[in-house]
């Protein structure tokens, strides 16, 4: 229900960014809708999951020759207009390979529930030990890589906890994270 809005308003916020919208397997009419949006649409011929959808298109971008790549959630809970401060300090200096979103500082207009907020904080927890940074929102599926980020995660992408997990990559292979509001 939301893609064709969640389409028009990364279109808004960023037009100088492709859109392409991962259908994993959906069997409604996501894909069309997409279409008529104006993604180009990369159709997975079953559910891959969030992981198997999520390197499909980090392999899309490879191939495509793209510098940088944004990860949004079909859903709505993202706000595009946040991608320009995304952009700005991706391409800031060297302190970021990968920039992403936490729903934990500012308003970010998404209410987290309870359950998964506490969730949350354990791998924040976890994280911030492990990679010796404040990670405050380890699961937020609002990311920008580079093309380092990009080549990575077309080579592989975590399948179980991808968000945590593709921290823990980013880390263990000297790829720099930087957190925005």
């Amino acid at each position: 229900e939301a893609i064709a809005a969640t389409i028009a308003a990364i279109a808004a916020a960023a037009p100088d960014f492709d859109i392409l919208v991962v259908d994993d397997g959906c069997t409604d009419e996501t894909a069309a809708i997409a279409r008529g949006a104006g993604a180009t649409v990369l159709r997975m011929p079953f559910n891959l999951g969030i992981g198997g959808a999520m390197q499909s298109g980090y392999i899309f971008a490879e191939e495509k020759g793209y510098e940088v790549a944004v990860q949004v959630d079909g859903d709505g809970q993202h706000k595009p207009e946040y991608i320009p401060e995304m952009l700005e300090k991706l391409r800031t200096g060297d302190d970021a390979d990968m920039v992403y979103g936490t729903r934990f500082r500012g308003d970010p207009g998404y209410k987290v529930p309870i359950g998964r907020r506490v969730g949350n904080l354990i791998f924040a927890i976890l994280l911030t030990l492990l990679v010796r940074q404040r990670i405050t929102d380890p699961t937020s599926g609002f990311r920008m890589t580079n093309r380092k980020g990009i080549e990575l995660f077309a080579r592989d992408y975590p399948h179980d906890y991808p968000e945590v997990e593709a921290i823990l990559m980013l880390h263990h292979h000297r790829l720099r994270i930087h957190e925005v509001q």
